[in-house]
């Protein structure tokens, strides 16, 4: 883990010829063992750490079958849009967060 300590959403790298939407949902099972349902989009986050840049693709989803396992983290939460703040994130999943936050009332009818 690059970030120890830190809160990351979940996710991982596209693999050659999938789409971000494919890689989120095979990450989302390899990692949490459930399947979703993507049902919206935030905006992309390029971020510039001292080693390397990353681009975060943020996806918004329900949660649609399966028992969540946790298999590559060491906790989970989920939070209300008042305690989002109250993790320490990763500083490139900072400005997700932030936009949860503005849209927070506007995304509750996507699902």
């Amino acid at each position: 883990m690059d970030l120890p300590g830190c809160w990351e959403f979940p996710g991982g790298k596209v693999e050659g010829g999938e789409s971000p939407e494919k890689c989120l949902l095979r990450e989302i099972g390899e990692e949490l063992s459930i399947e979703i349902r993507i049902c919206g989009s935030l905006t992309p986050v390029l971020h510039h750490y001292p080693n390397k840049v990353i681009q975060l693709i943020p996806f918004l989803a329900t949660w649609q079958g399966g028992s969540l396992k946790l298999m590559e983290h060491a906790q989970s939460q989920w939070l209300d849009k008042e305690d989002l703040l109250s993790l320490n994130w990763a500083p490139a999943d900072l400005p997700i967060v932030q936009e949860l936050q503005a849209k927070w009332e506007d995304l509750q009818g996507l699902t």
